[in-house]
């Protein structure tokens, strides 16, 4: 493969994409933005106020600490407190209810449900069994809410008859914080894991108030987060996300949530201080286990992305090498084709960190560009890999061999498909999935174009690309798309010479994903080619603040 030359605005970039995993077909724990390394100690989580009818202190104590880690998203740890509540009183209805509840996931559109059924069965074999468990009315309508949710039915009427009985709660028991956020969080799980803007505009207006109310609510600011962190409404969590970084510093997930705020809008040396928090807690709970520090994982790819925003690409390299090291389990960086590990969470993560390290890098370490990585059958990571050499090969004026890379990108795309639609309920997450890869297809076809010296037909490609990509819900965190489409479209009108429409892209660009640098970059280019130098100016201001501890290299391309 020819060498590839520094990324140049002039549409002459590096397009590499690496698949969020769907819900039914990857395994490792990004998806879920869940790391399962710490165990369950004193920490401090927030504070709430939910009485239940047991009489024992100790099993109240432990019930409360388990729904703090339930309101943070921290289940296994959930559940562990709500056995020791058990333990303590094991006729604890609401400590039942608890761990039954560790299995549900809305955000994620998982739902672990015989797992749940087996714990509901525990307390009692029928609804009326369990109902008589308990003299406390509120209890016995959020067991009957379980009933709802882990009852018969397709899973995606299951939720939305769930979140009818929450409403319906919520309006039984106005001043209570819990029943209100229960009912915010069932809001999302309507929506099956895909952002509709006016049911999360609900869920954050319930979650709010609880926020003004009780600010030492883990619930309440994470919930807050998740409804707005998107670059339109992302302001709206500023305080939330502030907040939940000091009431809730013991837990990874806390640290590292308030990030999605800080890319919605931009910020990126707090992306880079949240998730280097969210590391630490985590590595100090592997620590403790007699387990080493990891640098992979879904902290470390948010961390790397970070780093990469600010151009320190130095040390994102660094932090990429570390994680390539550990995923080989021998400390230094594998000659060899990875190999997978049992549950292919090192390989799937690694891949994801190393596709966005060459995108925003340029494809400049040819050393890493080169790296190999045994995938078996796995889509996610063989799809990003198939989508990195075609790019990367069409990218270098090889328009054969990145036809092959594609036709093999394909296959797994189709494989995928066929995957999906035979299950019995299709996914909106997943179908979401198939929609960002027709979007990926598009600009491997744009690429390959370019490197036949087809910049019409480029065009063409990129621009349905950027068309598909706009109506696509937004996702929240990195760029859904790893290389945004509008992005690709700016840097080929400008190679074409049509600087205005370049320009153009460039700012649909940024209204997407704020503060992109690449995409300034490319605006400052396409504003001077029109002779907008105003303009101009401040797009290379504006990156040049971004840009202030950025490697020596990566201030020249200001």
């Amino acid at each position: 493969m020819k060498k590839m030359s520094a990324y140049k605005i002039g549409g002459l970039f590096m397009a590499m994409v690496l698949a969020v995993t769907p819900t039914m077909v990857i395994s490792h724990e990004d998806d879920n933005h869940q790391e399962q390394d710490q165990q369950a100690t004193t920490r401090v989580l927030g504070s709430i106020n939910f009485p239940t009818t047991t009489q024992s202190p100790e099993a109240q104590a432990a019930f409360i600490e388990g729904m703090l880690l339930l309101h943070l998203f921290e289940y296994p740890f959930a559940e562990e407190k709500f056995q020791e509540a058990r333990q303590h009183d094991p006729n604890f209805v609401m400590a039942y209810w608890g761990e039954a509840m560790t299995h549900n996931h809305p955000i994620w559109d998982e739902q672990e449900l015989e797992a749940a059924r087996a714990i509901l069965n525990k307390l009692g074999s029928s609804a009326e069994a369990r109902q008589s468990k308990t003299t406390s009315q509120k209890e016995r309508d959020y067991l009957a809410a379980l009933d709802v949710l882990y009852g018969d039915g397709p899973k995606v009427e299951r939720d939305r008859a769930y979140m009818f009985h929450m409403q319906q709660m919520a309006a039984n028991y106005p001043d209570d914080h819990e029943v209100q956020l229960f009912y915010a969080l069932a809001i999302f799980g309507a929506s099956a894991g895909v952002r509709d803007v006016p049911a999360y505009m609900q869920s954050t207006a319930i979650s709010q108030s609880v926020f003004y109310s009780n600010r030492e609510h883990p619930g309440a600011a994470h919930y807050l987060i998740h409804g707005v962190d998107d670059p339109i409404h992302a302001p709206l969590g500023l305080e939330a996300a502030r907040v939940l970084a000091v009431l809730a510093p013991d837990a990874g997930h806390s640290q590292h949530m308030t990030s999605h705020i800080f890319t919605a809008v931009g910020m990126w040396g707090d992306v880079i201080t949240a998730n280097k928090a969210a590391v630490l807690v985590q590595n100090k709970m592997r620590v403790s286990r007699g387990q080493p520090a990891r640098h992979w994982g879904h902290y470390n790819f948010w961390l790397l992305y970070g780093l990469l925003q600010q151009g320190r690409n130095t040390e994102a390299g660094e932090l990429l090498k570390a994680a390539y090291a550990d995923a080989n389990n021998s400390g230094v960086v594998p000659t060899e084709p990875l190999n997978l590990n049992a549950d292919r969470s090192e390989v799937g993560s690694l891949v994801q960190m190393w596709a966005r390290y060459m995108i925003e890098t340029r494809g400049k370490d040819r050393e890493i560009a080169a790296w190999t990585f045994n995938m078996a059958d796995a889509y996610d990571p063989n799809l990003t890999f198939s989508y990195v050499r075609a790019l990367d090969a069409a990218h270098a004026g090889e328009a054969a061999t990145a036809k092959k890379h594609l036709e093999k990108f394909r296959e797994f795309k189709e494989a995928l498909g066929k995957a999906i639609f035979a299950m019995e309920r299709q996914a909106p997450t997943d179908l979401l999935y198939l929609d960002r890869l027709n979007v990926m297809d598009y600009e491997i076809q744009a690429m390959i174009a370019r490197a036949e010296q087809q910049p019409d037909k480029a065009v063409e490609y990129a621009r349905e690309a950027s068309r598909m990509e706009g109506e696509m819900p937004f996702s929240f965190g990195p760029p859904f798309v790893d290389l945004p489409s509008a992005e690709l479209l700016g840097g080929l009108l400008l190679s074409r010479g049509d600087y205005d429409e370049a320009a153009e892209a460039f700012e649909t660009q940024l209204e997407r994903t704020r503060l992109k640098s690449l995409a300034l970059l490319g605006l400052s280019e396409a504003e001077s080619k029109r002779g907008n130098q105003a303009a101009a100016k401040h797009a290379r201001s504006t990156l040049a603040g971004i840009w202030s501890n950025a490697d020596a290299d990566v201030k020249t391309g200001l």
